[in-house]
């Protein structure tokens, strides 16, 4: 596949609308701190209560946004904008929001789930509908509250975390740019010198056993978004010298 035909946008769109309202079975991001904690998904999360978990949730919603963008004539396109109208309300979303107050929520979806949440709200930020317009200001407290988790978070990040599973912290930050926050991208690019600016002679010892993303390949990724073309260039020839070279191998052969 080499482009989204309308076709495969509508495979997506019902793949996503399979899920988004599917309550179980669900992996929740839920510390306890009594048994008045002891709640179902669709209680605590009147959104994202879908999807096995809360960020696979937000990155449905992410794919039906933008399939109805793209193909707003498509045949699932009133499905979309009735569920979304359904969910994406400034009561469900002062909902989400609160879930975020408690004090035992505060490195809940950290960071994968924050990255997905902004990205989201990128997407309906592009939006020229009418509808897309609504959903986008409702949902914008919630971002909003995110993207002062990273502000609050990532001066505190000595390290990045480099695996290639959900806490890889250039996967999510890449996520986060989309959002077009000034401050806060600001301040990603900042940590991104901090972190990778110095990274030399990749080993690529990868994948591991657990890993969908690659971790070198993410960093790569990640610093080209942070960076201007010239220093990222030069970066990247320190980064991975013998890439023209098809080296290190283990960056050329699909993991299966």
């Amino acid at each position: 596949m080499t482009q989204l035909t309308p076709d495969i946008a509508a495979l997506y769109a019902r793949t996503a609308l399979g899920h988004v309202t599917r309550e179980y079975p669900n992996k929740m991001d839920h510390v306890l701190a009594g048994p008045q904690d002891v709640q179902g998904p669709r209680a605590l999360h009147p959104i994202f209560f879908g999807s096995f978990d809360w960020h696979s949730c937000v990155h449905g919603w992410w794919t039906l946004f933008t399939v109805l963008r793209l193909y707003p004539d498509m045949d699932e396109a009133a499905h979309i904008r009735a569920l979304a109208d359904d969910l994406f309300t400034q009561t469900n979303v002062a909902a989400e929001r609160a879930y975020l107050d408690r004090p035992t929520s505060r490195g809940f979806e950290r960071p994968y789930g924050w990255g997905w949440l902004l990205a989201l709200a990128a997407e309906l930020e592009r939006h020229q509908t009418d509808d897309g317009r609504r959903w986008a200001a409702t949902l914008r407290p919630l971002a909003q509250a995110f993207r002062d988790r990273f502000m609050a978070y990532l001066p505190l990040a000595t390290y990045p975390v480099r695996v290639g599973t959900h806490y890889n912290t250039a996967f999510a930050l890449s996520l986060a740019m989309e959002w077009g926050d000034a401050a806060l991208n600001a301040l990603i690019c900042a940590k991104a010198a901090e972190w990778h600016g110095e990274d030399r002679s990749c080993q690529a010892w990868e994948p591991s056993q657990d890993e969908f993303l690659s971790p070198a390949l993410m960093e790569v990724e990640f610093m080209r978004r942070a960076l201007a073309p010239d220093a990222f260039a030069a970066w990247l020839d320190g980064f991975l010298p013998r890439l023209a070279a098809g080296e290190p191998g283990t960056l050329f052969t699909p993991a299966v």
